[in-house]
C-alpha cells in the first residue's frame, strides 16, 4: 500500500520503545543465563512460567496463523477521554487486516458519558494503515471490496496507541511456534488464571526486553505485554501498556471467521 509519512513531533524515545516492544512480541527476545523452571502446581502467587506454560505460549502464534482469518477487536485509549475501537479480521498468512473503527470521546456533561466522534473502515498491514468512509451496515470486509485503492487514505504508522496496537496485532501470528526454552529463560511470568466467556485462561507476562533485569523499572522488569492463553495454546487476549498511559491497549481474539474474505484493492499493485 502506498504510504504518506506523518511527522508530529513525537519523541524518538517512544518510537524506539515501540519497535522494541513489537520485536519482543514477534521474536521472543531472550536474555540468557536463566535456568528452565519447574512446575509450581497449586501456587496462586506470581511466579516464573513452567515449561508447559512456556510451550503453550510458544504455540499461540502458530495457532493464530493456522486459524486465519481471525476475528479481532482492538481497544485503544488515546488519552483525554478519547477511546478508539477497531473490530475486524486479520489474515496472518498474508499479514493483512480489515475492519471498522469507531472513535468515542467525553461529551463533557459527565465523567462517564461518551459520544461518537468518528467512524469508518480501516485496513492495515506491516507497513501502515488506510482509512475510508463506511458504505453501509454489511461486514467491513465486504464493504472494503467495493472501495478502489484510490478511495483509501493511507499513512505510515506513528507511536500512537492505536498504531502501536495495530502493529502488534498484525505481527502476532507466525507459521511456526516460538522457542519455548527461550521464552522461559527470558522472564515470562505466570500471573494468574482467569475465566473468559466460560473458558479458563492462564494470564502470562511476556518475555522481557533484552538487558532488562528483573525487579528494575516501574513494572519491576516485567514485560509490558500480557497474554491470556488456554490449555491448548489458544490466544484469547493480549494487553499492552504504553509509557504515560494508565489504560492498556487491549487485543481480543474470537477465533476463526471462515466467511471472511479480505479485499485485494488496498494492496493491489495495478
Amino acid at each position: 500500500m502506498a504510504r504518506t509519512t506523518k511527522t508530529d513531533g513525537r519523541t524518538p524515545r517512544r518510537t524506539r520503545w515501540l519497535r522494541t516492544l513489537v520485536a519482543i512480541a514477534v521474536c521472543g527476545t531472550a536474555v540468557g543465563g536463566v535456568a528452565a523452571y519447574r512446575s509450581l502446581t497449586g501456587s496462586s502467587a506470581e511466579r516464573p512460567v513452567t515449561m508447559d506454560e512456556a510451550s503453550r505460549l510458544a504455540l499461540s502464534r502458530l495457532n493464530l496463523y493456522q486459524a486465519s482469518p481471525v476475528s479481532v477487536t482492538l481497544t485503544a485509549d488515546e488519552g483525554g477521554g478519547v477511546v478508539l475501537r477497531v473490530s475486524g479480521v486479520v489474515d496472518y498468512r498474508t499479514h493483512h487486516g480489515v475492519g471498522s473503527y469507531q472513535t468515542t470521546g467525553s461529551t463533557g456533561s459527565s465523567a462517564s458519558s461518551a459520544a461518537p466522534l468518528d467512524h469508518g473502515l480501516i485496513v492495515w498491514d506491516s507497513d501502515g494503515l488506510g482509512l475510508a468512509p463506511a458504505l453501509d451496515g454489511s461486514p467491513s470486509w465486504q464493504q472494503a471490496e467495493h472501495i478502489p485503492r484510490s478511495g483509501w487514505s493511507p499513512r505510515s504508522y506513528t507511536a500512537d496507541p492505536l498504531d502501536a496496537g495495530l502493529q502488534l496485532l498484525i505481527g502476532l501470528g507466525a507459521d511456526r511456534p516460538d522457542n519455548q526454552m527461550l521464552l522461559a529463560q527470558s522472564g515470562a511470568r505466570w500471573l494468574g488464571r482467569d475465566r473468559i466467556a466460560g473458558r479458563d485462561y492462564d494470564r502470562i507476562a511476556g518475555p522481557r526486553a533484552k538487558g532488562t533485569a528483573p525487579g528494575t523499572g516501574p513494572d519491576g522488569g516485567r514485560s509490558p505485554l500480557t497474554y491470556w492463553v488456554d490449555d491448548s495454546g489458544g490466544l484469547r487476549r493480549v494487553t499492552m501498556r504504553m509509557p504515560g498511559l494508565g489504560t492498556p491497549t487491549t487485543l481480543e481474539f474470537a477465533g476463526r471467521d471462515g466467511s471472511a474474505k479480505l479485499p485485494e484493492a488496498p494492496w493491489a499493485t495495478g
